[in-house]
């Protein structure tokens, strides 16, 4: 590796007392590190700037069938060879696919971090994306699917996102279609591999006890294999902004004959990087953030209508949405509905409370601090500073930026958000949509 093509940072130390470092090799590819000496093992992740959203109409599904079929072998080890690398030293190995990125991670002691780093390189770099396994992982991704299906508490969340955004990449389910996994030719993934998987798109992020240049060695050893890091490009931009799909309402309803109705109102919601998500965090806690929270109150607690009640928020580089699910018995659900509309109107109109107002930042604090006691969680962080947040706050920023939430801008936002209309997604022994109708007006 020449000097040029290798530059190497630190971002920031105040945390831990060790530094947060991030090289770059050459290829663009990215190596960023927390240093944590106070444990003994280290959680390392490769991800990939790729997701559902980069796919066509006819690569539907690809980046999540890919997720699998780089598990399945290269020209050094088998499948098998892969997984009890790992697993035979204690370690764990694993993957998912998002909306925007990829993420393959290994967690391990930290005396076996070359291993790791070896393992995981190889799949991503070196795969050989075979018929055979193609064909074999095409049943396994099938198997996937029938899965989420026959779960109404995962099916509800695809039904939502297609009810909400239609046929556009946003909308599309990150496992694909049956049509399109069934569909989907050897050649339509091992192309969407080679354009996708480059050193540009990758970032390799790691946290425990490590030695930043030591991680550096190991990962530019590593990827080097075959001329990965040959090229002389720049790593990719953080995935920020770019134009949100159109947003539909009405009813989306999936006939199930379950004992619940599964109930998902849907509503616009913010980007990632908006400035007003840290007064998102506190809205959502105070509305279905816990069982404290309003919703959980009201519907659970005074009333006893269902089990399972919670707001949340899922925010992306275009757009995001704010969403509650309840689930209770089929003959309550407009009741339910009902309910949860008031509360949402009482807050779009009202705002929250102060009790309220100091909770919500305590549960957001609480999750933020306690999150890092985590390696993986401090790996997650530094890959998503680089992929799609293009910066890396020092904890105590954090917490100042969610101390620093007023009543007048979660009252803002609710107003904003909770007058929306809502689109809504039902899962359940129905057959007729039109029985909900009147619950979005």
């Amino acid at each position: 590796m020449s000097e040029r093509s290798v530059v190497t940072s630190t971002l920031l130390g105040e945390d831990t007392g060790a530094p947060v470092r991030r090289t770059v090799l050459p290829g663009g590819l990215r190596v960023v590190t927390e240093s944590v000496p106070t444990v003994r093992s280290v959680a390392i992740g490769v991800w990939v700037g790729v997701g559902s959203v980069d796919e066509s109409p006819e690569e539907a599904g690809s980046t999540h069938y890919l997720e699998h079929l780089l598990f399945k072998g290269t020209s050094r080890r088998s499948a098998l060879d892969i997984s009890s690398a790992i697993e035979s030293v204690g370690g764990d190995i694993n993957a998912f696919t998002a909306k925007e990125y990829t993420c393959y991670y290994v967690r391990v002691l930290d005396a076996d971090l070359p291993l790791a780093v070896d393992v995981v390189a190889d799949m991503l770099t070196s795969s050989l994306i075979e018929q055979s396994e193609v064909d074999a992982e095409r049943n396994v991704v099938l198997e996937e699917i029938a899965m989420r299906d026959d779960d109404p508490t995962d099916a509800i969340h695809d039904l939502m996102t297609e009810r909400m955004w239609g046929d556009t990449p946003l909308g599309r389910p990150i496992l694909g279609t049956v049509d399109s996994i069934t569909g989907m030719a050897r050649e339509t993934v091992n192309g969407y591999y080679r354009r996708h998987y480059r050193p540009r798109n990758i970032v390799v992020a790691a946290a425990g006890n490590l030695d930043h240049d030591a991680v550096v060695k190991l990962v530019a050893e590593a990827f080097a294999a075959g001329g990965f890091l040959a090229g002389d490009e720049e790593p990719a931009a953080p995935r920020i902004g770019g134009a949100a799909p159109d947003v539909n309402t009405g009813v989306a309803l999936l006939q199930r004959p379950t004992e619940q109705a599964n109930l998902l109102l849907g509503m616009p919601g913010i980007t990632r990087n908006d400035p007003r998500r840290f007064a998102l965090g506190v809205l959502n806690a105070a509305l279905g953030g816990g069982m404290s929270s309003r919703l959980f109150q009201e519907i659970r607690e005074r009333r006893g209508l269902a089990y399972s009640v919670y707001s949340f928020a899922a925010q992306h580089a275009a757009t995001g949405m704010f969403g509650v699910y309840v689930g209770c018995q089929p003959k309550k659900a407009g009741e339910v509905l009902d309910l949860a509309r008031g509360v949402l109107g009482e807050v779009a109109a009202s705002g929250i409370t102060e009790d309220e107002l100091a909770s919500g930042k305590g549960q957001v604090r609480g999750g933020l601090v306690l999150g890092m006691e985590d390696t993986s969680a401090r790996m997650s962080r530094l890959a998503k500073a680089e992929l799609v947040y293009d910066e890396l706050p020092s904890i105590d920023e954090l917490l100042a930026r969610i101390d620093a939430v007023t009543m007048d801008d979660v009252r803002e936002l609710a107003s904003s958000l909770l007058n929306a209309p809502p689109a809504l997604a039902v899962v359940g022994p129905f057959d007729d949509p039109s029985r909900f109708e009147s619950a979005l007006h």
